[in-house]
């Protein structure tokens, strides 16, 4: 299971659904894991703060600052989702934030991967901490 893969390798190897699949895991347990550290709450307060997070819609405004901050091997795994043919029509969003956030999670997927962590950490912050301040 511990594999020490290279950026090509990554590429190479898992498809953009792959990717997603784990990158959405990802966005997810880093999500928890800062509201978390917030303080104790509820599950309930802890899920509805979750959600301005883990949308379609909130994941797609997150992707609309990536351009600033990706280098090329990222850039092209968030097109390569971005741009993946799905075979069901997404529930309630629209289909151009669908395949944002889908490109978002491929980066997500690919960085941990690569057990990029410290990545992983700067492009949440970068994404969703910082969102209203640029």
């Amino acid at each position: 299971m511990e594999k020490n893969l290279t950026r090509e390798e990554v590429i190479r190897l898992y498809s953009s659904a792959t990717l997603a699949y784990i990158g959405d895991a990802v966005i997810e347990v880093i999500v928890r894991t800062y509201l978390t550290y917030e303080g104790d709450k509820s599950v309930s307060r802890l899920n509805d703060e979750a959600k301005s997070f883990v949308t379609a819609a909130c994941q797609s405004a997150a992707a609309g600052k990536l351009d600033s901050i990706l280098d090329e091997f990222e850039m092209s795994v968030y097109k390569r989702g971005r741009n993946m043919k799905t075979l069901h029509a997404p529930k309630n969003t629209t289909l151009i934030d669908y395949r944002r956030a889908t490109g978002l999670e491929c980066v997500f997927g690919y960085l941990w991967l690569l057990k990029d962590s410290e990545r992983i950490q700067q492009l949440f912050r970068f994404c969703f901490l910082e969102r209203n301040e640029s």
